[in-house]
């Protein structure tokens, strides 16, 4: 029996993230119809319905949509939009179809230490766990951080080259897989006492880069070194490979933060709520290429 009030509602279920959300709902005995998968595509949506789940069309930036897809609902997986610049407007916007449309809880997918966090990805998730805390729903706030399946276009490009180039200098990712996360999310909502909870989630290991070139090496059986650059070189090696000013300044940015060490903390949240370790760095890129 779930603790969270039903039908579920899991948005961005033809994503990554979400597709894995309704799946471990699923494995922990939620039944399919309990749970409504949210989607903006009708082709993409038809796979998940296969699994026997409700399925809605609604896109963040339809408000309409969303109070359609949202009716009826007891529980919201919000899990965190993909567009950069956007995505204020567009988890208000289901934050204020849930609470029209009476949910009790909301489960919201954020970033790490977003409130304090000089992540260049945080302050979005700031405002968004803000305005989630003023607003008439309760919440659990899930802090996520990096996926491992992130580097998995890393594999065969690092492989080709011989080489895994970054300007993260010393610093350390402590990434799990997006199932790991995904069953966070389910633990949250199908066990108690997690209401108003805020969950920093990691995986178990902070590696660094030359643990990542090493798990590449042993993936692909390609040697693969890393090598260290300055954030100008590697802005230079970036837009030289084609990728826009804009693009380039935010994956050097995104390193910077690594150096920094934001993403390092390993506090074990994520692997005391899914009852396991989390997925190691060689086994989840495995499973990601």
């Amino acid at each position: 029996m779930t603790v969270a009030a039903t039908p579920i509602v899991v948005t961005g279920a033809t994503g990554h993230l979400g597709r894995l959300v309704v799946d471990s709902l699923l494995a922990r005995g939620v039944a399919p119809g309990d749970i409504v998968a949210i989607g903006r595509s009708a082709e993409k949506l038809a796979g998940v319905a296969s699994t026997g789940v409700r399925t809605a069309i609604a896109d963040y930036s339809d408000r309409a949509s969303l109070d359609a897809a949202f009716a009826g609902a007891g529980s919201l997986v919000l899990v965190s939009g993909s567009e950069v610049g956007q995505r204020v407007q567009q988890h208000t916007n289901a934050i204020d179809a849930a609470v029209a449309a009476g949910v009790s809880r909301v489960v919201y997918t954020s970033a790490p230490h977003a409130t304090t966090s000089a992540l260049v990805l945080a302050p979005e998730h700031k405002a968004t766990e803000e305005y989630l805390a003023s607003a008439d729903v309760a919440s659990t706030i899930l802090r996520n951080n990096w996926y491992t399946e992130n580097y998995a276009a890393d594999v065969a490009r690092s492989a080709a080259s011989g080489v895994l180039v970054s300007s993260t200098g010393d610093g350390r990712v402590a990434s799990a897989s997006r199932a790991d996360y995904a069953d966070a999310v389910a633990a949250v909502l199908v066990t108690d006492g997690h209401e108003g909870a805020v969950y920093e989630l990691s995986g178990d290991v902070a590696w660094t880069y030359t643990d990542l070139a090493a798990a590449i090496t042993e993936i692909t059986g390609k040697p693969v070194e890393w090598k260290n650059v300055s954030t100008e070189e590697h802005l230079a090696i970036l837009t030289g490979a084609g990728l826009d000013e804009g693009t380039a300044g935010f994956v050097v940015a995104l390193d910077g933060n690594i150096r920094d060490g934001l993403l390092a903390e390993t506090s074990g949240d994520l692997a005391r709520l899914i009852g396991r370790p989390t997925t190691p760095l060689v086994e989840g890129l495995r499973a990601a290429v």
